[in-house]
């Protein structure tokens, strides 16, 4: 409201300032038609009244010269302060934005940033929970595999327990049989030399009377036993030939491996092998469990393997035989038949 007063000031003083000398003038002209008289006077007496309205016109023309210059100075110095003001306002405005937009980058900076840090945190999250279950898979499949290890192991340990139990339980069971068989064969023996004994009493007794009928009863009882044991023999051993020997017979190998009774190594060397054969007609037999057995160098050998078709039907009684110890087992051999395999025999006590 300042501004336009001083605007409106200094434009009125421009107006009247160009008003006053027309006005004047109309006056000069009124008076110079209104008085032809006074142009008559003389010079003199005009000259004072020029000068004054010379002078009163000149100062009028200054002091509107000066109005003017001061309201042009006014208007100028109201423009200045209106271009100051619109280029403050500008500027204003200028930093305005640009503050703004300074404003708007770092937010979008920010956001950007955060962004990424977010990506980055879900990334490294992600890398961290797969890394977790790796290494929850892999310590899972070492966990299964010590347990598979751990029972695999117990098992082995279980059937070695076993295989050491059944060894035991069979060495007992052999020791068992053979002190029964020792048992019964010293009460066989026993009676038989009470038979004998009883025998040959009634034999001095009546010596006398029947000699010959005496001999003849003894004579044909070891005959009789001589048969016995002979049938029973060929019985046993006709019904352990075999059929086609390759396919029936079977190693300690293929077995899974023997499980009998060990002779030591310096008793075996001095009483069996090659060096050290025998007929088993003349060793003491028995079948025990559909296995013939007989007794050779204070123990007990089952053959547990069918005898070839080859052999003979007698062969117990013509052929030399020899035990010998080959690929972890013990095997019976025919000297009739040399570089052939031999049965796969089971020791006992």
């Amino acid at each position: 409201m300042k501004r336009v007063g001083v605007i409106s000031t200094a434009f009125l003083f421009l107006v009247l300032g160009s008003t006053v000398p027309l006005c004047a003038q109309h006056e000069q002209q009124g008076e110079k038609q209104g008085e032809p008289e006074k142009q008559a006077q003389p010079a003199k007496q005009a000259k004072p009244e020029q000068q004054q309205q010379q002078h009163a016109q000149k100062q009028q023309q200054d002091q509107n010269k000066q109005q003017q210059q001061h309201a042009q100075k006014q208007q100028q110095d109201q423009n200045k302060q209106q271009q100051q003001h619109a280029q403050k306002q500008q500027q204003d405005q200028n930093n305005q934005q640009q503050q703004h937009a300074q404003k708007q980058q770092q937010d979008q900076n920010n956001q950007q940033q955060q962004h990424a840090q977010k990506q980055q945190q879900d990334q490294n999250k992600q890398q961290q929970q797969h890394a977790q279950k790796q290494q929850q898979d892999q310590n899972k499949q070492q966990q299964q595999r010590a347990q598979k290890q751990q029972q695999d192991q117990n098992k082995q340990q279980q059937q070695r327990a076993q295989k050491q139990q059944q060894d035991q339980n069979n060495q007992q069971q052999q020791h068992a049989q053979k002190q029964q068989q020792d048992q019964n064969k010293q009460q066989q023996q026993h009676a038989q030399k009470q038979q004998q004994d009883q025998n040959k009493q009634q034999a001095g007794k009546s010596a006398q009377q029947q000699p010959e009928r005496t001999q003849h009863a003894q004579l044909q009882r070891t005959q009789q036993q001589q048969r016995t044991q002979e049938g029973e023999q060929r019985g046993a051993w006709q019904q352990r030939r075999a059929h086609s020997w390759e396919s029936e017979h079977r190693t300690w190998q293929q077995r899974g491996g023997y499980n009998g009774y060990r002779i030591p190594d310096d008793y075996f060397r001095s009483h069996y092998g090659r060096g050290h054969w025998f007929r088993v007609y003349s060793l003491p037999f028995m079948e025990v469990g559909g296995y013939p057995r007989f007794q050779y160098g204070g123990y007990w050998f089952s053959c547990v393997d069918p005898y070839p078709e080859y052999w003979g039907n007698t062969w117990y009684q013509t052929d030399d035989v020899y035990v010998s110890y080959f690929d972890n087992g013990y095997y019976l051999y025919n000297r009739r038949y040399p570089g052939r395999p031999g049965i796969a025999i089971s020791i006992s006590l």
